[in-house]
């Protein structure tokens, strides 16, 4: 009898659900890094097994777009090895409505991926006759031209994505190719000031359009939408300026919290989604915090703008501002060396426009003086910026550190040799490269000889229970870490 078979023997379709659930995931976790699995595989739950159907619950549609986009193949070969080849899986969608199950057959190769549905259902969508000319600022002209107010340069292209953006970035990348036709209506992106959140809900409307996803769409700020509502009741045009936002398919407002105390512009906007919502067209926002945190917000409308899907985007880690730094030097036709740019990732942190305005001081700087772009120079522009600078902590810079405490060649770190000595400085150096820097594991395994994830795990875990066992050993591993202190880098 195989392992499959076993299992089925468990007493209740939940317990075999769990158990069937259960070797699926030890098996899966040999197939993603540990972040992905965290993100993407543990919040699912067994709900029950009956005969070769296992049902499991995810917690939104998103999470069930992103398992079949990018997970589909790992999941069926592991539901196939568990459970055999005529095994079903269906995924429960955890909804405030009735609970819906999508039925998800797997197969060793499937003939047809399986239809992507909503939950809820969107309404179905009609078209709207020609609106009325708008208020001030809004007026179509007389060829049928229109104007969307996207900035052309905000595209999915030139984001950077990272592990601060990724969800947010993903939700994005879902509504611009099916505007009003997920559940990611309305999409609320927040996050604090220079993050992105610009950036990534234009670009939606920006490869809406060229794509042929959507004809009408418009991006306007909360201000400007509260001066042009303004403006309406000065001229009695409300009907007009009314029709014109109602005609969108994709409406996009930037910082909603500027809405705050303006009560008849809430009003209004109320309105607006409303009658938008019920088409099936798309409604997407920013704020510069989460909707429930807003103040001088009427109640209804925050209700309405938690509909949907609401994410985050965080300041971004070390690597995805390198990457920023060297996509906006490559663009701007700069070669920037290596060191430059660990420098100023590693001493601006905070936001994204901060990191752009930093290096556009270094490079305006080396032209007008006439000076090479080096580290020095980037020390100067950094202290008018950011103040103190600290060198950034490599990678390199733990493992030389390392190697010269433990009087071991640099080279051999790296190598494969698994000598006693050279083995316990390597945990130790991994060790500390996950603790001090914002590197990934896949980075940090790459830089000890290509080795993988799970092997800078393993050496995190073994340094930490021999500093709990030994306190000799604990006072090591601290004495390294004062002398990377004493070179200013942590």
């Amino acid at each position: 009898m195989d392992a499959g078979s076993q299992l089925l023997l468990n007493p209740s379709e939940e317990e075999q659900a769990h158990d069937v659930w259960t070797a699926c995931l030890e098996q899966i976790r040999e197939s993603v890094n540990t972040q992905s699995f965290k993100t993407w595989f543990e919040p699912m739950v067994p709900l029950h097994l009956r005969g070769g159907r296992l049902t499991v619950q995810v917690p939104s549609q998103f999470f069930y777009d992103w398992l079949e986009e990018h997970y589909y193949g790992i999941i069926s070969t592991t539901i196939e090895k568990v459970l055999g080849k005529d095994a079903h899986l269906e995924y429960a969608v955890r909804t405030d409505e009735p609970q819906v199950e999508v039925d998800y057959q797997i197969t060793p190769q499937p003939a047809q991926r399986p239809e992507r549905r909503s939950f809820p259902p969107q309404p179905s969508s009609f078209t709207l006759s020609s609106p009325p000319a708008s208020s001030r600022g809004r007026t179509e002209p007389a060829s049928g031209t229109f104007q969307s107010f996207l900035n052309s340069r905000y595209t999915f292209e030139n984001f950077i994505k990272g592990d601060s953006n990724q969800l947010a970035r993903a939700a994005a990348s879902a509504v611009a190719n099916n505007p009003g036709g997920t559940s990611f209506n309305p999409l609320v992106i927040y996050g604090g000031t220079g993050l992105g959140k610009t950036h990534l809900i234009q670009a939606i409307g920006n490869y809406a359009i060229a794509h042929g996803k959507a004809k009408r769409v418009i991006y306007v700020s909360s201000e400007k939408f509260t001066v042009e509502f303004v403006e309406a009741i000065q001229r009695d045009t409300t009907s007009e300026f009314a029709g014109f936002y109602r005609s969108m398919d994709i409406l996009i407002v930037d910082d909603i919290q500027f809405f705050a105390g303006k009560e008849r512009t809430q009003d209004h906007f109320f309105h607006t989604f409303n009658e938008l919502h019920q088409l099936g067209k798309q409604i997407i926002l920013s704020s510069d915090r989460p909707p429930k945190e807003l103040k001088g917000l009427d109640d209804r409308l925050l209700s309405r703008f938690q509909w949907g899907l609401t994410s985050d985007i965080q300041p971004p880690d070390l690597e995805t501002r390198i990457a920023i730094l060297r996509n906006k030097s490559e663009n701007d036709g700069i070669d920037l060396p290596q060191d430059v740019v660990e420098c100023i990732a590693a001493n601006v942190t905070s936001n994204i426009r901060e990191l752009e305005g930093c290096l556009i001081s270094l490079m305006a700087k080396a032209s007008l003086e006439g000076r090479d772009i080096t580290v020095d120079l980037a020390r100067e522009v950094l202290k008018v910026v950011v103040g103190d600078v600290k060198s950034p902590l490599t990678i390199e810079t733990i493992q030389r550190t390392v190697c010269e405490y433990f009087s071991i060649p640099e080279d051999l770190i790296r190598a494969k040799t698994r000598k006693q000595e050279v083995v316990s400085a390597r945990q130790v150096a991994m060790y500390l490269a996950k603790e001090l820097t914002n590197c990934s594991l896949k980075t940090i395994g790459l830089h000890f000889g290509g080795r993988d994830h799970s092997t800078v795990i393993h050496a995190y875990q073994s340094v930490e229970d021999q500093m709990r066992l030994d306190q000799k050993y604990q006072a090591n591993v601290g004495q390294i870490k004062r002398r990377l202190q004493m070179l200013g880098h942590v």
